[in-house]
């Protein structure tokens, strides 16, 4: 139980610098766009695409991996049920 809630401290007290660092870049980008550079903001963009996707292929990949181990066994099964 100890365990259980000092995670739940740790990931709370990292949700509120997440939250800080998500204003401050909003006020640099809104400072660069309203002085025409756009190069910070097209970069920002894709690196939150980047920090979006990236757990969804790894559950993806580890799913793909879960099935095919699955499959893999049920055919091993079946060969070891005829013999």
């Amino acid at each position: 139980m100890l365990k259980k809630t000092l995670v739940f401290i740790i990931l709370t007290v990292l949700q509120y610098q997440a939250m800080a660092q998500c204003a401050m870049c909003k006020t640099a980008i809104v400072n660069n766009v309203s002085h025409g550079e756009l190069s910070l903001a097209e970069g920002l963009n894709f690196g939150i695409l980047y920090l979006f996707i990236t757990p969804y292929l790894a559950i993806m990949v580890m799913g793909f991996l879960w099935y095919r181990k699955s499959k893999l066994n049920a055919r091993n099964e079946r060969v070891s049920s005829h013999n």
